[in-house]
Parts: structure tokens; C-alpha cells; sequence
């Protein structure tokens, strides 16, 4: 199993690969953006925001990908045509309730936001209570091809379901962090991308044959990352090394930027875990949203 992998897990969780989680069955996800992943439990109910869907139009899509149909999770403003598009890319654990709140967060601020579940070809990681399987039976097994077609069908579906992808941004979670910086070297339509703790480097591997640091000199769209200081997974020399190559890369790579939370630790965003930080989350999301508004998304 690939490393890099494990060690983003161990601090998402908070605990080794080998530790008990829960099981398939204390899952609550009957369809996509409903319930939580079993292997991200246990959830804490009392700080998960439930944003309300008033005024909005949610639920599941599917996307069609050269005759493949991906499902995906959209939020909107109802009635509205011409929206800015925001892509949200999940954690390792798909797209579950948490997921869905985010896209409905980003629709009350006015934007069309999907989630499109990217794992669904290798598995359901909502079907997994084990972290190592999970890993090593689906995650491992994405291309990071794969992932870029797939969501280059997501701005065309977008596009055709109301969305302006002139005004075109991505944001991402963990590994969703680390597509992010790798769908900033990728899609010249994006204007701005918000990473939250997405791993900088790591090995290469048939899979992921390129990481952000080694496609600073690619990046077609300024990237705001946000990291913790108390990330186990990811060691804060690597962000000293991302800035020192953004620094010497081109306009867009210039123009991207970190805020790293002092006392913050891996997945301080995720309100239903014991990982979530609420000052840190919240100052990240009002900076996404005025990066967003800067780089004339909004």
C-alpha cells in the first residue's frame, strides 16, 4: 500500500491504520450525501453544521464521463442560471453528509458547487470500516488521470446544468487537497483553487505519477492552502518547500498563498470529527470565500 496514503489517513483519524472503526452497518449513508462513511466514525453529531436547503436545489446527478455515469453531489441557488461554479473534491471517504453540507454552504453564498464522487469506479467507500482496506482496495487505485477526466466532465456538466464556468474554482479536503493543486496544473478555465491540508509531496507511483510540488511550474490557477501546524501527516518543511517554488514559478503560482493555523491539526475543518477546530475553520472559510471573490469567481 502506498505510504503517502497511510500516513494521510493516520492523521485524519487520529489513530493507526490498524484501529478499531466502526462497521458497514453503523454507517448511515443510503445514497450519495446522506449518512456518514463507516470508517470515519465515530461522528460527532453535537459540531456537524446542517446547512439548510431553503432557497437551494440539492440532491444527486450523474454525470456522464465517455459513457460511464458518475454520480456527484450538486447544490444551487434554485431558479438561477449563470452561477459561478465551485468543484468540491472529498476526503478518502467520498461523498458523504459532510460533503454535501460544504456544497450547500458555497450554494447559499451564491455559487453552483458539485462534488462528483470520484472513487465510484474502483468502489463504494462508504462500504469500508476498515482505514487499511479502504486504502489499498480503492484509494490506492485511482489514477490521477482518471480523476482530472472526470472532473473536466464535471465543468462540462456544469456549463450545461446553469453554470458559468468562466468563473470557475475547485476546493478540496485531504486528498481532495491535493487534486486540488493537481487540477490547478491541469484545466486552464480555472481561475482560483483553495487547498485544505492536501498532501505536497510524496512517492511517485503509477497512479500518481506527479505531486504539487513537481507541477508548481504548470499552475494555471493561484491556490490558496490552508494547513495545520499540527499536522502529523504533513510536515511543515514541505509547505517552506512549496512556498520556495511558488515563488520562483509562474504568475499564477506567484500569486497563490498559505495561512497555516498554529495549533491546528490534520482535517480541522471536518466538523463532525474530534479533529475539528472552529476558529480555524471558520477564518478558513471566509478567506475561501473572499480568495474566491479576489480572483473573480464570485
Amino acid at each position: 500500500m502506498n505510504h503517502d496514503l497511510i500516513e494521510d489517513t493516520q492523521a485524519l483519524l487520529g489513530g493507526r491504520p490498524g484501529d478499531a472503526v466502526a462497521t458497514r452497518r453503523t454507517a448511515l449513508q443510503v445514497a450519495l450525501g446522506v449518512g456518514y462513511a463507516a470508517a470515519a466514525m465515530p461522528i460527532m453529531a453535537q459540531t456537524a453544521i446542517k446547512t439548510p436547503a431553503t432557497g437551494l436545489v440539492t440532491g444527486e446527478v450523474t454525470i456522464d464521463v465517455n459513457g460511464f455515469k458518475m454520480p456527484a453531489y450538486r447544490s444551487a441557488p434554485a431558479g438561477q442560471t449563470g452561477l459561478p461554479v465551485v468543484l468540491v473534491i472529498s476526503e478518502i471517504f467520498g461523498v458523504h453528509e459532510y460533503i454535501a453540507d460544504v456544497t450547500k454552504r458555497l450554494a447559499q453564498a451564491g455559487y453552483l458547487a458539485i462534488a462528483p464522487e470520484l472513487f465510484v469506479r474502483q468502489g463504494d467507500p462508504s462500504a469500508y470500516g476498515e482505514i487499511a482496506k479502504l486504502q489499498s482496495e480503492i484509494i490506492s487505485k485511482v489514477p490521477d488521470a482518471q480523476v482530472m477526466s472526470d472532473l473536466d466532465a464535471t465543468v462540462a456538466w456544469a456549463a450545461a446544468h446553469g453554470g458559468n464556468t468562466d468563473k470557475l474554482a475547485i476546493t478540496g479536503f485531504c486528498w481532495g487537497g491535493r487534486i486540488t493543486w493537481l487540477y490547478a496544473a491541469h484545466q486552464p478555465k480555472l481561475k482560483a483553487g483553495v487547498a485544505w491540508y492536501g498532501r505536497l509531496v510524496g512517492n511517485t507511483t503509477a497512479q500518481n505519477p506527479s505531486h504539487p510540488l513537481a507541477l508548481v511550474g504548470n499552475l494555471k490557477a493561484p491556490v490558496l492552502g490552508l494547513y495545520g501546524a499540527a499536522d502529523t501527516g504533513i510536515p511543515l518543511d514541505t509547505v517552506d518547500k512549496m512556498k520556495v517554488e511558488l515563488a520562483q514559478g509562474p504568475a499564477a503560482a506567484k500569486a497563490s498563498e498559505f495561512v497555516v493555523y498554529p495549533e491546528a491539526p490534520h482535517a480541522f475543518h471536518a466538523d463532525y470529527r474530534h479533529s475539528y477546530r472552529k476558529a480555524a475553520a471558520d477564518d478558513g472559510w471566509q478567506r475561501l470565500l473572499a480568495w474566491l471573490k479576489r480572483h473573480g469567481v464570485a
